[in-house]
């Protein structure tokens, strides 16, 4: 059956890398044999999976005239590849009249497709552990091993996640996704994603959606670490893991506004130790209870873009995130390369996150600072215009949201002489709107924009819902 047998490049020494060419003709004669086989195994088998050079131009060729619609058997193959040279050198009707002979049964086949998918990745594992000892072997000076195992990862992953599906999706399938979706957040109260943690936000945008990048943008004190802290807590209590890519708080900090939040007590008073003994008891218990919570926390400081995005790919691996939340985007390298500008960073650094989002197949939210032009105007609610000079962010973004607190500004504008008539007006106005936060949707790829009313605990570095109510852009 073994009549053929491609010498390796090297002919001082046999390849020992995996292969079967028995599996290969007999799979190739089924197909030939009869196309509707191509119909079972076309949409995961490719010609780079055989082993045999010519084997690979046969296969692709045989899809090539099946998915024009045209039937390949061996009189068609014998015509269409008359010039190829390596089937020339084994004599075209000879070898072609050799594969009709290995040919396998249909049921057959498929395990013989499966075999040579599986040596075919094999293969490619050991491509890929000679390019990693390679790059290690031979790296740049100025190459970091971060670099290089950032490098080696992404080959990893890409072959981790070859399509094991069809190629296309007919009309009846989407459908069918569709009217689940619709169920499910029927069921889930209009909730069609994973939830934000927030009802009245969850309204808004029926959750955070499947493969989309979300943008949370706010000037500094606005509260959106607080409000991605918030978030991740709610969704890993309903037991959907969460990732967290902290670029300035530490882990420690994270995890005391998280305790400050179950426990009611300040975080300010849980960072200075000013806790009564019953404070103290209160907290190891809420400690307890929050401590097998699924957020797994990175708090690398000054990450690459590449390095946190092949993390992002091990932690849903092993712990099937729901939501990979970063904070923020001007923190992370975007690795644009020498003379690259800030703009050109960020693009890469959203075209990244974007990327991620899609190819795990689920809610990135990515936190952004915003420039102080905003506070150059009379009305600091910021709007999609503050992005234009941040890259790609609103183009890249399936959801652009902002924090805005009117109290934060109204504090700096606190009289000095809290005697004066200027101070009892000041404290008036500033209780009326100490505990309001507002989230502005300023795009929604998907649905509508407007103004999401919240409170806010400062002491608890809190949000929480209000009665809904909307305010439509």
């Amino acid at each position: 059956m073994n009549d053929h047998f491609t010498p390796p490049p090297d002919d001082t020494a046999p390849d020992t890398r995996p292969h079967n060419i028995e599996a290969e003709q007999a799979l190739l004669g089924a197909i030939l044999y009869d196309n509707e086989v191509q119909d079972r195994i076309g949409p995961v088998l490719r010609p780079d999976h055989f082993y045999d050079p010519v084997h690979g131009r046969i296969y692709g060729e045989i899809a090539r005239l099946i998915e024009s619609g045209r039937l390949a058997d061996a009189i068609v193959i014998k015509d269409t590849m008359a010039s190829d040279t390596g089937l020339q050198d084994l004599g075209v009707a000879r070898y072609l009249a050799l594969l009709l002979q290995s040919a396998s049964d249909s049921v057959s086949a498929v395990e013989y497709a499966r075999l040579v998918i599986s040596l075919g990745k094999r293969r490619e594992i050991i491509r890929i552990a000679d390019k990693m000892r390679a790059a290690a072997t031979d790296a740049e000076p100025d190459m970091n091993a971060d670099d290089l195992i950032t490098l080696i990862e992404g080959d990893l992953y890409a072959l981790a996640n070859q399509a094991a599906g069809r190629s296309y999706i007919e009309f009846s399938e989407s459908v069918r996704q569709s009217l689940e979706m619709a169920r499910a957040a029927h069921e889930r109260g209009g909730v069609s994603g994973v939830t934000s943690g927030f009802k009245s936000l969850d309204t808004k945008l029926g959750g955070f959606q499947a493969t989309d990048l979300i943008i949370l943008a706010g000037r500094p004190g606005m509260g959106k670490s607080a409000f991605a802290t918030n978030s991740a807590f709610a969704l890993a209590k309903l037991n959907h893991p969460v990732g967290f890519f902290s670029l300035e708080m530490s882990a420690e900090q994270i995890s005391t506004r998280i305790l400050s939040d179950r426990s009611g007590i300040k975080s300010e008073d849980i960072r200075r130790g000013k806790l009564s003994r019953d404070q103290l008891v209160e907290l190891e218990e809420v400690g307890q209870e929050v401590a097998g919570l699924p957020i797994f926390i990175d708090d690398r400081g000054g990450q690459g873009i590449g390095r946190l995005c092949a993390q992002a790919r091990r932690m849903t691996r092993r712990h099937d995130l729901k939501v990979i939340f970063v904070d923020y985007l001007q923190l992370a390298d975007g690795q644009a390369g020498p003379g690259a500008n800030r703009v050109q960073e960020l693009t890469r650094i959203t075209t990244a996150l974007k990327g991620l989002a899609k190819d795990l197949g689920i809610p990135v939210v990515a936190l952004s600072q915003l420039s102080r032009q905003v506070e150059q105007r009379e009305n600091k609610r910021p709007q999609l215009s503050d992005l234009r000079e941040s890259g790609s962010i609103e183009q890249d973004a399936d959801v652009v949201m902002f924090v805005y607190r009117e109290a934060y500004y109204k504090e700096r504008e606190k009289p000095s002489d809290v005697t004066s008539h200027d101070y009892v007006i000041w404290q008036q106005e500033f209780q009326q709107i100490e505990t309001k936060a507002e989230v502005i949707i300023g795009k929604q790829r998907h649905g509508p924009t407007g103004t999401v009313y919240m409170g806010f605990d400062a002491a608890h570095t809190r949000f929480f819902d209000l009665e809904t109510r909307y305010e439509h852009a």
